[in-house]
């Protein structure tokens, strides 16, 4: 799994350090030793690194399309997708699994695997919550593919509810968003829903 490396254009990495340097010593961490002085600016770097997706469109991933194989080729899912997002409400991690899954209609053109990754380790690498992650990944492809349904299944461990607060160590959120037929027909709901990811590792 790889987030987007570069910093955005604009990006102000003396002023973010400064910002970060404040927050650290306002909390009576210091930042004066030969270890820690560069603290702050890898601390910037490293959430505009965690949040690049706020600057890409990763529906951008589903204009490149493949010829269909035959009239019907029935559900398509990358399982097992892992991401890590960050939590806009603490800026605290959740990293987790994802399954991406769609059925094209009949004769419609499908794309890669890969851009299934791509579009949710995207999407997650902005200031996220679980709930409306999953729902990004389903609208862009019913957005930007023909699609008789679309899906987004989602496992995470949200360090705002793990290591602080309730300190729910094993706690694990799931999601489910799905759209067209794989909501409404019984037998394509269970077919996805049981490709949830059971496993963070």
């Amino acid at each position: 799994m790889t987030h987007p490396t570069f910093l955005p254009n604009g990006f102000d990495l003396d002023l973010a350090a400064r910002h970060a340097a404040g927050l650290l010593e306002a909390l009576g961490i210091p930042c004066d030793s030969e270890s820690t002085a560069e603290t702050p600016r890898r601390m910037a770097k490293a959430l505009a690194e965690l949040t690049a997706g706020v600057h890409l469109d990763p529906a951008r991933h589903l204009a490149v399309t493949f010829p269909p194989e035959g009239e019907r080729p029935g559900v398509i899912a990358a399982v097992n997708v892992p991401f890590v997002a960050l939590c806009e409400h603490h800026v605290l991690p959740f990293p987790g699994r994802a399954t991406v899954a769609y059925l094209p209609k009949p004769g419609a053109r499908i794309v890669g695997l890969s851009k299934l990754a791509r579009i949710v380790q995207e999407y997650a690498a902005r200031p996220q919550v679980q709930e409306r992650l999953g729902r990004q990944v389903v609208e862009a492809l019913v957005d930007h593919l023909q699609v008789d349904g679309a899906a987004c299944l989602i496992r995470s461990q949200h360090a705002c509810m793990t290591l602080r607060g309730a300190r729910a160590h094993d706690a694990a959120m799931v999601t489910t968003h799905l759209a067209g037929s794989m909501g409404s027909d019984a037998a394509q709901r269970a077919e996805v829903l049981a490709l949830m990811p059971t496993t963070l590792s």
